[in-house]
């Protein structure tokens, strides 16, 4: 099933984009599900989670990297190639988490301090 990406993640300082293809849950519904059922993320692509400030990996098929965002859109903490059937518990001062395929932080420099912003597409 094919899912629109309306939105993007930017650097806040450069406006490089690091996420072209941002998917929004912004339901309840579409925030349980998350990436139940898919076999993997597109390599540009992520998950937008909002509020929220922590994630499980129970019944996904493959690993992620997670981001975790204050209301400012600072980057307080990143989770490397979380894999399936973990917990992320809560992060202080997270409000937004981003879902990523593993290994797309470290590959797209990805920055705990750094400030970064969703924006349209």
């Amino acid at each position: 099933m094919v899912r629109e990406a309306a939105y993007q993640l930017c650097e806040a300082h450069t406006g490089r984009i690091v996420v072209a293809r941002l998917e929004r849950a912004h339901t309840l519904w579409k925030q349980t599900v998350g990436l139940l059922g898919r076999l993997e993320l597109a390599s540009d692509g992520g998950l937008w989670l909002e509020p929220c400030n922590s994630i499980h990996t129970m019944g996904m098929r493959f690993a992620i990297d997670v981001l975790f965002l204050d209301a400012s859109g600072l980057l307080v903490q990143v989770r490397h190639r979380v894999k399936p059937w973990r917990v992320c518990w809560p992060v202080w001062r997270a409000r937004t988490i981003i879902e990523l395929p593993e290994g797309t932080a470290s590959l797209r420099r990805i920055e705990v301090g750094k400030r970064y912003e969703i924006s349209r597409r």
